[in-house]
């Protein structure tokens, strides 16, 4: 009796060929992992899912949402979700900038956003507020890589949440686009 046991993070792979239409169950498999019948001439049976680069941001609004709803639903307290710091408060008033929107949870217009930096080779820059885009420019001229938080603030009723986190750097830099055509291919032109 042949058994298989089945990796336990199955969105690490992508199936292909026949695989992919649920073809082969886990016992045709090969050691490899390979389904015998998708491995054909031009098929590459299994091929890894995640090569492109890493997502540059993560938006936290589906958990804004969550939190607004229990929020409304009584399953927090007001206290619970407007405990922003002092020295956050002090960020928002004097170097935040504005939010399009209003208030949450009491309604006041002068929501804030308000960026910090962190990364291992930021130095002094570490846990920074960062007052203009310039700033952000500059740290990612001259560093590898960094993590800006950008936090939504109320200095009226304390409301604080974390955002989007965004990763900064000369990793996460535009690429130039490349070339087609001839050139691309390596062959001269002309």
């Amino acid at each position: 009796m042949i058994r298989y046991i089945a990796p336990i993070y199955r969105g690490e792979y992508t199936h292909t060929g026949t695989e992919a239409a649920g073809r082969c169950t886990g016992r045709e498999r090969t050691g490899a992992g390979r389904c015998p019948r998708a491995a054909g001439p031009g098929e590459a049976g299994l091929r890894r899912r995640y090569t492109a680069e890493v997502h540059r941001h993560t938006d936290y609004a589906l958990a804004r949402r969550a939190l607004l709803a229990d929020l409304r639903r009584g399953t927090v307290r007001r206290l619970d979700v407007c405990d922003a710091h002092p020295e956050l408060l002090r960020a928002a008033r004097h170097v935040g900038q504005p939010a399009p929107h209003a208030c949450p949870v009491c309604d006041g217009r002068h929501v804030r956003f308000v960026s910090y930096v962190y990364g291992d080779g930021l130095r002094d820059a570490n846990g920074r507020c960062i007052v203009h885009e310039s700033e952000l420019e500059r740290l990612g001229q001259a560093h590898e890589e960094f993590a800006r938080y950008v936090v939504e603030v109320c200095p009226d009723c304390g409301w604080n949440f974390l955002t989007r986190r965004e990763l900064h750097g000369r990793r996460h830099a535009p690429r130039p686009a490349r070339p087609t055509g001839e050139r691309a291919r390596g062959t001269p032109s002309g």
